[in-house]
């Protein structure tokens, strides 16, 4: 059944790109920011596709493009640290997805119980080992094995939807 509903998606034309980021960016996304360390210095990128995959055994998931420079250096570490924004917190993503920044310049941050980087005012974090990495078109679906977390701050997390970031506020 798989195989039939991939040959028809194949034959369908060609999705406009524009039209597609516009009709799913209305889909609102928590925003984190994965740390980890490369030769003993922090590192860390921005994430908006953060996902729970696995209660047993927990695993979670996020999907970073092809194209991250950050990847490849925290898949080699072997470790993250996802760190769940709270919705003050929302000059940190931009800051976290350029290239060549030293990111963590000013930032406070304490380290996980894997040793990784957790910024102050975070709503939560979560350490994880990597499980498994599978390609995704332009990007991969990365897994990790959860191993410890918590939950720091009683506060909205940030998101991000219609190319704006802001909170939550949850009805009555």
């Amino acid at each position: 059944m798989l195989n039939q509903a991939r040959a028809s998606a194949e034959q369908l034309s060609p999705h406009d790109q524009a039209e597609f980021r516009r009709a799913l960016g209305h889909y609102p996304t928590g925003v984190c920011i994965v740390t980890a360390h490369h030769d003993n210095k922090p590192i860390g990128m921005t994430i908006g596709s953060f996902t729970s995959v696995s209660l047993d055994p927990p695993l979670v998931g996020f999907l970073p493009a092809h194209s991250s420079q950050t990847w490849p250096l925290i898949a080699k570490s072997g470790a993250f640290c996802v760190n769940i924004l709270a919705d003050d917190q929302s000059d940190l993503p931009g800051r976290f997805a350029k290239r060549d920044a030293d990111r963590f310049q000013d930032i406070a941050h304490s380290r996980s119980s894997l040793d990784l980087p957790v910024f102050d005012g975070v709503v939560a974090w979560i350490d994880c080992t990597l499980h498994s990495a599978h390609e995704a078109g332009d990007h991969l679906f990365v897994m990790g094995n959860v191993l410890t977390l918590s939950v720091v701050r009683d506060r909205p997390p940030l998101l991000f939807c219609r190319g704006a970031f802001g909170g939550f506020a949850a009805g009555t």
